[in-house]
């Protein structure tokens, strides 16, 4: 993937410059909330929540979530602005991979459990026996999460047809993948079988590999999430493998929507997995403590991720050459 000649960019126009506004903007209640809490503040925070037993600990993932959420404004600006067309590849795509694999599960779950709630008739929020956050809490931080998405995924796919549209042009298979990419989406594809058959077990009520707090606390929004999660682990595999194996007897379909899902798909099991995997890796009570099972899910997912995102940039590669 190259960056095309400067100067050639043309100003973004009103639509454009509406949807940054709106990613922006969408940023800007979850950073706040997150600046007046590492300040000390307490908004949205009930007493007695578990976030004031580590407060210290509160506070570096305060300060990473800051920096993670004002990336989304940099990309904003980068993918409107000209000199967002010259700069490296990997610059613009990796981190819209990470956003990509961190907000699609909420896009797709968040409203889910609203319509859940308003038939239960209670607000929709993570399961917990302890108090956590208020519920409004939730409505504003996911509710800009979901703005986020579908902004920046718009501004993405009008940067990434300017700049990249000549890469999903053709079928797929032209040219053919190298045993190694081969290789490698293969054994991602089956790591991913792991959390796949493991979230989907878990949506289906199954406590296999879970803490005793996490089946003591489960709830419809747990058996949502689990459902989606084990949804997009499966959108990885076919998505990505569509992507690389030659269809036989003629002609195989355009790359276009088997990239988008191995795309999406990969990075919501390599990030998801990874920072879940961090969670549940860290020391805590007994009760709350995750089976080696839980575990080996989480690492699992993110490894799978990792390798089925490196088999998507080397069908690109092989495609821009």
């Amino acid at each position: 993937m190259t960056a095309t000649a400067a100067g050639t960019a043309p100003s973004p126009g009103r639509g454009v410059r509406a949807l940054r506004a709106v990613a922006i903007a969408s940023c800007l209640p979850y950073i706040t909330l997150k600046i007046l809490w590492i300040a000390g503040d307490r908004t949205g925070v009930p007493d007695g929540s578990t976030l004031l037993d580590h407060r210290a600990r509160m506070a570096v993932a305060n300060g990473v979530s800051v920096v993670l959420d004002a990336t989304v404004v940099v990309l904003a600006l980068l993918l409107t602005q000209p000199w967002g067309r010259r700069v490296p590849a990997w610059l613009p795509a990796l981190p819209m991979w990470v956003a990509a694999g961190l907000l699609a599960p909420i896009m797709t779950g968040y409203p889910l459990q609203l319509a859940a709630s308003v038939v239960e008739g209670s607000p929709p929020a993570p399961s917990n026996s302890e108090p956590f956050l208020d519920a409004w809490v939730f409505g504003v931080v996911y509710g800009g999460f979901i703005l986020q998405g579908l902004t920046l995924g718009a501004l993405f796919v009008r940067y990434a047809r300017r700049r990249w549209g000549h890469l999903w042009r053709g079928a797929v298979g032209d040219p053919p993948a190298t045993t190694a990419i081969r290789a490698t989406v293969t054994a991602g594809s089956l790591l991913a079988v792991l959390p796949a058959v493991m979230h989907l077990l878990w949506a289906a009520g199954a406590t296999t590999g879970l803490s005793a707090d996490r089946v003591e606390s489960r709830s419809t929004d747990f058996y949502l999430v689990e459902g989606v999660n084990g949804l997009f682990a499966v959108v990885a595999v076919v998505g990505t493998l569509l992507l690389v194996f030659q269809f036989r007897g003629g002609a195989g379909p355009s790359p276009r929507w088997p990239l988008a899902a191995a795309w999406v798909g990969s990075g919501t099991l390599g990030c998801w997995g990874g920072f879940l995997f961090l969670v549940t890796a860290l020391p805590g009570e007994q009760d709350q403590r995750a089976a080696g099972l839980m575990v080996l899910t989480y690492a699992v997912s993110m490894v799978a991720g990792l390798l089925l995102f490196s088999g998507v940039v080397s069908v690109l590669r092989r495609r821009a050459a």
